[in-house]
């Protein structure tokens, strides 16, 4: 991948994980994949594990002076990053319930570390939709938390058979779309991050007004 980044500050740091437990996860091969395009164009990625996140179920009852491991970790490197990518599988036509039970936890944390950083989603399913559905029911609660999700999600359908051994996209058509979502994604991080005029700008592409008393990114 070509397409390198043209700040010449501190490279971005993107947070990358699978929302799979199962360790030959299609997904976990795609977020492989995404964290060596990030890579390729500049950006220092932090990959994890699903298994790093996972939380008893949510229950305000046990909400205190701690919260679960899991959470806990999820909050803290997502605020160590400028931005984070998803690769979530679809189960029964959604998000898997220990992604949406993460979340639930790490929205508890002040501050509240989803609000305001950018986010990229993508599934991998051997299904002819690709997992698409996961991703539209995971978009509402991140942008309900003020996420920045990006607008173009890649869902790669028949993932089964879609990959090399090696892990990478056999389709040359699908392969470049892929890598050109991702140069899409991080550009804008880099200009959210380093030109500040790009906020109002995606508060208006939301449709939302920008003035004080309506801005829900301040």
């Amino acid at each position: 991948m070509s397409n390198q980044l043209t700040n010449q500050n501190e490279p971005l740091k993107i947070l990358v994980f699978s929302a799979s437990l199962r360790k030959t996860s299609l997904n976990t091969v795609l977020a492989k994949l995404a964290a060596e395009v990030i890579e390729s164009i500049g950006g220092k990625v932090d990959f994890a594990n699903m298994n790093e996140f996972d939380c008893p179920s949510f229950n305000q009852d046990m909400e205190g002076s701690s919260h679960p491991k899991g959470a806990e970790e999820l909050n803290r490197r997502m605020l160590a990053s400028d931005a984070f990518v998803i690769a979530s599988p679809e189960y029964n036509g959604s998000m898997p319930g220990l992604l949406k039970n993460s979340i639930d936890w790490v929205s508890r944390f002040r501050p509240q570390p989803f609000n305001e950083r950018h986010a990229l989603l993508m599934s991998a399913s051997p299904s002819m939709g690709g997992g698409n559905k996961a991703l539209w029911s995971l978009r509402m609660p991140l942008e309900h938390l003020g996420a920045r999700v990006f607008p173009d999600m890649f869902s790669l359908a028949m993932a089964h058979k879609a990959f090399t051994p090696e892990g990478k996209i056999i389709d040359e058509t699908l392969a470049k779309r892929f890598g050109s979502n991702i140069i899409a994604f991080m550009s804008l991080v880099e200009a959210a991050k380093n030109y500040p005029c790009i906020k109002k700008a995606w508060v208006e592409f939301l449709g939302e007004q920008t003035d004080a008393a309506t801005d829900r990114v301040e």
